[in-house]
């Protein structure tokens, strides 16, 4: 197996999806490290959704890393309304980023995936043998296989190419710049809203959804 480098402070390092939760995340801890050789582009700069825009990104710049935080993110009531949305975007940003690091020759992507890309009823702990090893949770079905597209991708790459395409899939995150929309939020700061709104119009109760028996875990985005 190949040994690889550590990253340098001078290192070029883009960052897709920096505006995000997990991405503005990212930002922070390499500012804070002294890495400040950043490429930060918004969505009106380079749609990560559109394959040519992608591609011109790694022609144009030397890119030497890329961490792709990047995606369209909601909670079990966005997932099972918009799965269209969920699968296509998801899967179309994986892929693009993905190859256009392979084309533009980076030297090492980290692909920061989903929890719900492993099966719904795993043994605990969890291991990464897991994936793909059980039916998906139905809710957000669409937005697990598109995720679980860039894993693989990743890992055919390195399979074949022996480059270090790498994922790392985190729990439950939430924290600053968290998304408190009703209709797409994950559970935390929907819970949060609840609260806060039951409290600001004098309710004495919130309804949450499901049995209160199963166990969630969580990471503060920061850690």
């Amino acid at each position: 197996m190949k040994r690889f480098k550590l990253l340098h402070q001078k290192s070029t390092i883009f960052i897709a999806g920096h505006t995000g939760l997990l991405g503005s995340a990212v930002v922070r801890y390499l500012h804070n490290l002294g890495f400040n050789n950043l490429i930060l582009k918004t969505r009106n700069e380079v749609d990560l959704l559109d394959q040519d825009q992608v591609m011109n990104l790694f022609k144009k710049r030397k890119i030497d890393y890329v961490i792709m935080a990047a995606g369209k993110c909601g909670g079990i009531k966005a997932n099972s309304q918009y799965p269209v949305d969920y699968f296509y975007e998801n899967a179309q940003m994986s892929i693009n980023v993905i190859n256009g690091s392979f084309q533009g020759g980076v030297k090492k992507l980290l692909y920061l995936g989903s929890s719900c890309t492993y099966p719904k009823f795993p043994r605990e702990p969890i291991k990464e043998e897991y994936l793909m090893g059980g039916h998906l949770e139905e809710t957000n079905i669409s937005y697990s296989i598109a995720k679980i597209a860039g894993v693989e991708f990743c890992r055919a790459i390195y399979k074949q190419y022996g480059l270090c395409f790498i994922s790392a899939i985190l729990t439950n995150i939430y924290g600053p710049g968290d998304n408190f929309n009703p209709h797409s939020s994950h559970v935390i700061p929907a819970l949060i809203r609840k609260v806060h709104e039951a409290k600001k119009n004098g309710y004495d109760h919130i309804v949450v959804w499901g049995s209160g028996k199963p166990l969630r875990n969580f990471l503060y985005v920061d850690d």
